[in-house]
């Protein structure tokens, strides 16, 4: 298994999601706003940095079966790309066990 954490800008959700909605078992995810920053800052910024300055985010995350989930990477990135500074950021990483509360189901069978 592994999860796919992405940062998003916020007006791309619903276009994301429509986008991924499409796949085949899709395994659903869940959405966050966040905020921070990156690298990409003037030389203004890097010196006066306040909290009220980070730029909002979303924050999706998505647990996939490993077969699955660099197409729904492909996706996702395909759908929130503007092509200008700030359009986010995707990781991935393993998923070491993962357990439905409500029936004790484990691992992919939890999904």
């Amino acid at each position: 298994m592994k999860i796919i954490t992405a940062m998003i800008q916020p007006f791309m959700l619903n276009k994301v999601t429509s986008a991924l909605k499409t796949l085949v078992d899709f395994p659903g995810m869940t959405v966050t706003e966040a905020r921070g920053f990156g690298r990409r800052r003037s030389v203004q910024e890097q010196h006066s940095l306040h909290l009220d300055e980070f730029k909002n985010k979303t924050r999706l995350e998505i647990v996939a079966p490993d077969e699955q989930a660099q197409q729904i990477v492909e996706t996702l990135v395909r759908a929130a790309r503007t092509g200008n500074s700030g359009d986010g950021k995707v990781f991935v990483w393993s998923v070491e066990s993962a357990t439905r509360i409500q029936t004790g189901e484990q691992n992919e069978a939890a999904l």
